[in-house]
């Protein structure tokens, strides 16, 4: 167990932890859960990087990883579904967690023919983890029908659309190889 790999079991021990406390009847719950949320989004960054710098990465960090990230952000996005109870938080969850399935189910299809570096992260990719993170970390720590709330919903409809373009991103390079043309049509 390196130190990268320590960072991504923590973000995944985290997960029922942010759940237990966002539920907990006291005042600071929302708080905490923002602060349980920012630790697993620094962690996120920080194991990738200390994995390539102390030359620490595995098979574990590489699979865990990516895992311990989509579980962490749906699973929050769950728990703010069903606390703000709009169509706007439902909409910009969907389209964020249905493009996660696409996107993974994309990298492992082009894995198994060799052409994972056809779909590797791009900067709107990284661009739209970064809105993703900072509206939820602004949308747990918030009281819904605050201020601050509006603004993590904000925040969130950004990101929903960084997402949709990161997705058309990402099919746009794979798609000679969803959709190859034939060489006998006429």
């Amino acid at each position: 167990m390196n130190i990268p790999n320590f960072l991504t079991t923590l973000r995944i021990a985290l997960i029922p932890v942010l759940v237990v406390i966002y539920y907990l009847p006291w005042s600071e719950r929302y708080l905490v859960s923002a602060l349980i949320f920012g630790v697993a989004a620094v962690t996120d960054w920080l194991d990738g990087y200390l994995a390539r710098k102390l030359d620490q990465t595995t098979p574990f960090g590489a699979f865990f990883d990516p895992v311990a990230d989509k579980v962490m952000v749906s699973v929050a996005l769950v728990l703010l579904v069903a606390a703000y109870d709009n169509i706007l938080m439902t909409l910009a969850s969907a389209v964020i967690v249905g493009r996660e399935i696409v996107i993974s189910a994309l990298r492992e299809w082009m894995a198994e023919l060799g052409k994972r570096a056809s779909v590797a992260v791009s900067f709107i990719g990284k661009l739209k983890t970064a809105m993703q993170m900072l509206a939820i970390f602004v949308l747990l720590g918030s009281y819904p029908g605050t201020l601050y709330a509006d603004i993590g919903q904000g925040i969130l409809a950004v990101a929903a659309v960084l997402t949709l373009w990161s997705m058309y991103v990402y099919l746009k390079a794979a798609w000679p190889v969803l959709m190859p043309k034939k060489s006998n049509e006429i």
